[in-house]
């Protein structure tokens, strides 16, 4: 009986000593500010998305996105260091703790949410798989697509959706996997496929890669819906409330006519809508853990939705990319935020 008494006693201990642990962990808000930087997982090199210059300097909408929450916490968008990770690589970097977010054109599939313990916090970019073709083969729909060698990379959705079009269209295909998007397209670029397929912005910022941008067309078929936006640990309600936060607000600034040049004036303004989201009436900051004034840092920083899509994919960049679905919904696309109140 002593000894049994004995165990238990040493079983309680161990709970208690776990249950202290864990009760003792700290959030990832709290590991954040304590280490004094964001961590955040990116792609290897996509422009528009996430690109390094050759001084180490990341852009895009992606790169963006981390920049914004780090302006959240820190009131100081620059508070941030990029981890590249290749497609096979993002989802383990995230789930070992090695980046607080993973912003890297990752599309949001029932299974990816609901089977790796990760959580999307929303849509930075409205996406849809297409196809990448040389002009000199003389295909200008998908359709004559049977029998074709396609440059797919590993770890996407892309390989799936290519199959079930192919299946449904009784149409049959050869797969040429790379672990990269550089490698990808090298692949197309050297002859080694007939057909580079990924998400039709990727395929823009593929085709900026080629020696030759113009000797290839992207296929006017879409054949499967990409939501692509950032991704938290499952765990950590309030670091998921943060991240998709950030983004709702970059979405309701564009709406409400706050960007980063008029920011300052914007603060004067008598807009409750406008007052709550720049930190000049009421606590939503507080509600997250956050500064009073993270929507106007925000904006101050990285700037309104509209600003960051305009600067990185939008017309007149090298993707050339319209707002399509990512219009406001007040636009006639689907970007659509809740409101703060």
């Amino acid at each position: 009986m002593k000894k049994l008494i004995t165990l238990a006693a040493g079983a309680a201990t161990l709970i208690g000593t776990l249950a202290a642990g864990n009760a003792m962990a700290a959030t990832t808000l709290e590991s954040v500010k304590d280490r004094g930087h964001l961590q955040c997982g990116v792609t290897t090199g996509l422009p528009g998305f996430s690109q390094p210059d050759d001084k180490g300097n990341w852009t895009g909408i992606d790169v963006d996105t981390c920049r914004a929450v780090a302006a959240a916490i820190f009131g100081d968008g620059a508070k941030v260091q990029f981890t590249p990770l290749t497609a096979k690589e993002r989802f383990t970097a995230l789930q070992s703790g090695e980046i607080d977010v993973l912003s890297r054109n990752t599309t949001w599939t029932l299974t990816r949410d609901a089977s790796l313990g990760l959580n999307f916090t929303g849509t930075n970019y409205y996406d849809g798989q297409g196809f990448l073709v040389r002009k000199e083969i003389g295909v200008s729909d998908a359709s004559e697509l049977d029998g074709a060698t396609f440059c797919i990379q590993a770890g996407t959705t892309t390989e799936l959706n290519l199959a079930d079009y192919f299946r449904a269209n009784d149409m049959e295909f050869k797969p040429l996997v790379f672990d990269t998007s550089e490698q990808t397209v090298q692949g197309f670029a050297s002859g080694r496929c007939d057909v580079l397929t990924s998400d039709r912005s990727q395929l823009a910022a593929l085709r900026s890669k080629l020696s030759d941008p113009s000797s290839a067309v992207i296929l006017p078929n879409t054949i499967s819906k990409e939501p692509l936006g950032p991704v938290v640990r499952q765990g950590d309600d309030q670091w998921f409330n943060i991240v998709k936060w950030v983004l709702f607000a970059q979405i309701n600034a564009e709406e409400l006519g706050i960007t980063s040049e008029n920011v300052d004036k914007m603060k004067e303004s008598d807009n409750p809508n406008i007052q709550r989201l720049l930190g000049t009436d009421g606590d939503m900051g507080e509600k997250l853990g956050l500064p009073a004034e993270f929507g106007y840092d925000i904006v101050k920083e990285v700037g309104n939705y509209g600003e960051m899509y305009n600067r990185n994919v939008g017309p007149g960049t090298p993707l050339d990319l319209e707002r399509g679905l990512n219009a406001l919904w007040t636009e006639g696309g689907i970007m659509y935020a809740p409101p703060l109140r």
